[in-house]
């Protein structure tokens, strides 16, 4: 019992040691991080078998990816879950989920939330997080990783929930990752530059206008007022993008390659 408890203590304070040293992480650190979480999804992640949108995957993100002039490792996979999700880790590490695909209705709506999410990882977004997480939240990320429960007990997503059996800073690089929100002015960048990216890859930005409407009516008005949450409502987000809009379809007409709004889903 007094060896268990030895063991336990010298690993949270190791943690603590190693996490108060990565409070201004470097980023050669967090792309290490994320890619460990990202091969644990690979590993217990159901893939998709679905051909066509595994297909339409396959060439829309090498397509944003190319668009974001980032000289990334990229790497994506379509996971099988019901979550309405996807994201990008730091370094280029991207999934979506099968639960997305119905609601984006075209290939154009993919590029849109690809390059929203390639955006945070461009502009680092992922490392803001990881950092703000870690200072704001070191005691519970500690005790949340000692063990899988405790993790659990922390994880709010089902992506986070996988990762349980981490220790250490890849760990807490997870729980921050998929549990600590980006800050409002990192999703209105990644709004902004991702419109950006899909109209750099061939895609039609007035889709991702048509994207968060469509978004809105799948969550049938259950989100949480825009000052409760980090991420700006949908109104705010079609207003941006309507804004800015004007500037994404002048590199649109300059894009070399044009796929307009692709195939359907």
């Amino acid at each position: 019992m007094r060896k268990s408890f030895v063991l336990c203590f010298v690993f949270l304070f190791s943690f603590l040691f190693q996490s108060c040293s990565s409070l201004d992480p470097d980023e050669s650190d967090i792309n290490a991080m994320a890619l460990k979480a990202y091969n644990e999804v690979k590993t217990q992640a159901k893939i998709s078998n679905n051909a066509k949108w595994t297909a339409m995957l396959n060439r829309v993100a090498p397509r944003v990816a190319k668009a974001s002039g980032e000289n990334f490792e990229w790497e994506w996979m379509l996971i099988d879950s019901p979550e309405v999700n996807a994201w990008c880790m730091p370094g280029g590490k991207m999934a979506v989920y099968t639960g997305i695909m119905p609601v984006l209705k075209t290939e154009a709506a993919l590029a849109a939330v690809l390059g929203h999410e390639v955006a945070h990882a461009t502009k680092r977004h992922g490392k803001q997080s990881y950092a703000r997480a870690i200072k704001g939240n070191l005691a519970g990320l500690v005790i949340g990783v000692t063990t899988a429960v405790g993790g659990q007990m922390l994880c709010k997503s089902e992506s986070c929930r996988l990762l349980t059996g981490l220790g250490g800073a890849a760990a807490g690089f997870a729980i921050a990752f998929f549990d600590h929100k980006f800050s409002r002015e990192n999703e209105t960048e990644a709004d902004k530059i991702g419109q950006e990216y899909m109209a750099r890859a061939g895609y039609d930005p007035a889709e991702s206008i048509k994207l968060w409407e469509r978004m809105g009516a799948a969550s049938g008005g259950k989100a949480p007022p825009e000052f409760m949450s980090t991420h700006p409502s949908d109104v705010t987000r079609k207003q941006n993008l309507s804004k800015w809009l004007p500037e994404a379809q002048g590199i649109y007409t300059k894009s070399p390659q044009k796929y307009g709004l692709g195939e359907n889903i």
